[in-house]
Formats: C-alpha cells, structure tokens, sequence
C-alpha cells in the first residue's frame, strides 16, 4: 500500500482511452487517480456526473483526471453511455479497467475482506510524488469542490512556502490569509518579532503567524 511522500508506482493500465503507463502519462503535471467501486452504481453515477461537470476546474489548475475500477472497459464505455444519454454529460477523462484487481490491489484500494475497490482519491504532483491521499466507503459519495480545494492548497503551498489553515480560502480565524510556517529556533522567535512590528505578518503568538498572500 502506498503513502504520502512516495513516488507513484510504475504500471501500464487499460483504459477507455487505450493503454497508459503511469505516471509517465501525466509527466510535468499533477494528476488525480480516482476509484469508484463499480460501474452502473447510484452513487458511483453521480460521482461521475459531477466529476465531469467540474473538470474544466481541474483543467484550470493544470490537474489530469483519471478514473479506476474493477470492471472490463466495455462496462466502463457502456456506462459512459448511458451516462451521455440520459444525463446530457459525456465523460471526457479516461478509465482505468482493472478486472482483475492488480492495480487497486497494490494502491491499496480494496479494503481488507471486499471484492471492490473503496472511493480513493491520489493526487499526484509534477514529479510523480504522491502528495495526498483519501478514502471515502463505498456508501458515501465524495466532494470533488474539497479535492479542488486541496489541489489548490498544495499548489499554493508548494509556490509560496507556506501552510494553510482549515477550509482555506474561506477560513474562520484569518480568511484567505496563508500561514507562516512556525519559527524553529530562537533567531526566527525573533525574525518573527520584527516582521510583525514592520507589518509584514500578523501574530496571534510567535508559533502562529499569518499573512496575505
């Protein structure tokens, strides 16, 4: 099972656009893998739908999106059209068909005594780096405007060197502001002394720093 911080795995996958090899399809760019567990699925359906409706968003922040279950890709391209037929949206990102279960299987994303894979999310960086990972029960759907916004915390965070707060842009405490990653020695208590003084940050205690962006 991977984790945060490692390099994303080298596989070769079929997909309703023809074979891939990850992540090497996506070089240069960040990229989000996301499993569903089947094909012709209510939740998995709406997922789908709404995936499709925010990709231009994704687009926008130079993100590829891929998708993945343990399902044959006749079943995925028929369920893509069904999906266009009586849902008005055709879906434009590829499709991992993984039958067999290698792929999930070695993500970690079929949970211990299940057949299906669980709704996990990879977001991947430039550099084949995966840097966030979430999971979500087959039960319930997922909200892609929060991987969206994680998406673009990372990016902000990777750009800038900082750290953002809880529900960022739209934080309770200090707003859109990001945080200044907190002093570790004596010298920065007091770098981040003078920065407040000279207005160029704001304080609620030395550890807990904030500016704009």
């Amino acid at each position: 099972m991977v984790v945060i911080g490692e390099k994303f795995p080298e596989i070769e996958v079929n997909t309703t656009h023809g074979r891939m090899k990850l992540p090497e399809q996506f070089s240069g760019k960040w990229f989000v893998l996301f499993s569903h567990p089947a094909d012709f699925t209510p939740v998995c359906t709406t997922e789908f739908y709404a995936m499709q409706k925010r990709l231009e968003k994704f687009k926008e922040l130079g993100v590829e999106v891929i998708g993945l279950s343990v399902d044959q890709v006749f079943s995925h391209l028929k369920w893509m059209e069904w999906i266009k037929e009586n849902l008005g949206a055709e879906i434009e990102f590829p499709v991992i068909a993984d039958d067999r279960g290698s792929v999930a299987e070695a993500l970690g994303m079929i949970p211990h005594g299940a057949t299906i894979t669980a709704r996990a999310v990879f977001m991947v960086d430039p550099r084949g780096i995966i840097r966030a990972i979430v999971y979500y029960p087959a039960e319930v759907g997922r909200d892609w405007d929060e991987i969206l916004r994680a998406l673009k915390a990372l990016q902000t965070s990777d750009a800038n060197g900082v750290a953002l707060p809880h529900k960022w842009p739209e934080n309770e405490l200090i707003g859109d502001r990001v945080i200044v990653p907190p002093a570790d020695t004596t010298d920065a208590i007091k770098q981040r002394e003078k920065a407040k003084a000279e207005g160029e940050i704001e304080c609620y205690d030395w550890w807990f720093c904030h500016k704009k962006l």
